[in-house]
């Protein structure tokens, strides 16, 4: 930046060059602070930026929100509210005007919440009590299902359609507590254990509708979040809006976005499952069909090679037959064979038979006791001898012997 210099020396700043100046030591010096005070003026053009005024009882500061910053607001500044914004000091030079760029802003006294939020996260998540190694699994199909809530709230009627479409077989027990104001975190603290006692839930939603940091914060109660962390039961959270968060859902054993989210968390959807055991149904059918049609083809297979006793029979008969047929014949051969040999042998035999001899005209003697008499010597004189000729036999007595 050149400024003019007259002939006394004098530094000339243009209005351009002063307004460049001023932004420049503003925004130098004053890089970022945080500012409390009332909106005035409040316009929310089209363009997506905000623009409003500061002021207290005293003075007042043009502000400037730009679209990048303010998306993440979670209120609609509006006039007269108190709100305490962070911001850059700046200048805007084509009009000398001396304006704060907010970087961040929200409604008076959530600081201190938001502070003190901030402080309890960080002691108990240093003691662990958010670490994912204590989180409880809850049950797939749990036998009884709490709900810790006030039975007044939308919260209640969200959650209980939600079961009633979802998971109609489980019966529910209401716990109902205040979830606002300075009792609410007594009468949750109170509710989760009368649920401990009694052990008849197997997993407990711990939920309310959407609302304010300050409507929300029982359950940023630090003795709620050890009495959650201390319950046997799990329990899932379902508090306030998606982009809520409190002390109670870090400690939780699963916290859901919202009161009907946390219902769906907890339940099985019996519409899907009843879809899941048609389709293993349809399957299982179509296993069976499959082994029966293998059986049925094996069976067939068997069949084929099976033959009907009958035709067994028959078969054996005709076998039976063939082989009495073959045995006959083998009979009569054989007996042929065996009446040739005996008659071959009988010629032989005659040949050398004392009856073929006797038939020439010898005799064989014996004596009555059948001893054939080859010598004299066995003979006595009037004792009887039986003589057999080629024909007959006779009874002769001995009269003389004469030679021996």
């Amino acid at each position: 930046m050149h400024t003019l210099m007259d002939n006394n020396d004098k530094e000339i700043f243009t209005v351009a060059q002063l307004n460049q100046t001023a932004r420049e030591l503003l925004e130098e010096a004053l890089k970022l602070v945080w500012v409390k005070g009332e909106l005035s003026n409040v316009a929310l053009p089209r363009s997506g930026h905000i623009y409003f005024t500061l002021k207290d009882e005293h003075a007042q500061v043009r502000c400037a929100m730009f679209k990048g910053s303010n998306h993440r607001l979670k209120f609609t500044p509006a006039d007269g509210m108190e709100v305490l914004v962070r911001a850059n000091v700046s200048l805007y030079e084509p009009r000398g005007d001396y304006q704060l760029i907010i970087t961040h802003m929200e409604e008076w006294g959530l600081g201190k919440l938001q502070q003190a939020f901030e402080a309890l996260k960080a002691k108990l998540q240093a003691e662990g009590l958010f670490e994912q190694s204590h989180k409880k699994p809850f049950p797939p199909f749990p036998k009884h299902i709490g709900v810790i809530t006030s039975h007044t709230g939308a919260a209640i009627q969200d959650i209980l359609s939600v079961l009633k479409r979802r998971y109609p077989i489980a019966p529910i027990t209401i716990y109902h507590t205040q979830v606002q104001g300075k009792t609410a975190a007594k009468d949750i603290i109170k509710a989760i254990k009368l649920a401990n006692k009694h052990q008849t839930a197997e997993v407990l939603i711990l939920a309310r509708g959407g609302g304010s940091l300050e409507d929300l914060w029982c359950f940023n109660d630090e003795q709620l979040a050890r009495v959650i962390f201390d319950s046997t039961i799990p329990i899932v959270t379902g508090i306030g809006h998606e982009i809520d968060f409190t002390i109670a859902d870090f400690v939780a054993d699963l916290r859901a976005p919202t009161p009907s989210a946390a219902a769906e968390t907890v339940t099985p959807d019996t519409i899907e499952i009843i879809r899941i055991f048609e389709q293993k149904k349809l399957r299982l059918i179509q296993a069976i069909l499959r082994i029966l049609q293998h059986h049925a083809q094996k069976i067939d297979s068997l069949e084929k090679q099976l033959i009907h006793p009958g035709k067994t029979i028959q078969q054996t008969l005709i076998h039976v037959t063939h082989l009495q047929a073959r045995l006959a014949l083998l009979m009569t051969n054989t007996l042929q064979r065996y009446k040739n040999s005996l008659s071959i042998a009988s010629a032989k035999l005659h040949t050398v038979s004392p009856l073929a001899t006797l038939a020439r005209g010898y005799a064989i003697v014996t004596t009555l006791e059948g001893n054939v008499v080859v010598d004299t010597k066995d003979l006595k004189i009037e004792h009887d001898v039986r003589i057999q000729l080629g024909q007959g036999t006779f009874i002769s007595t001995v009269k003389e012997i004469i030679s021996q």
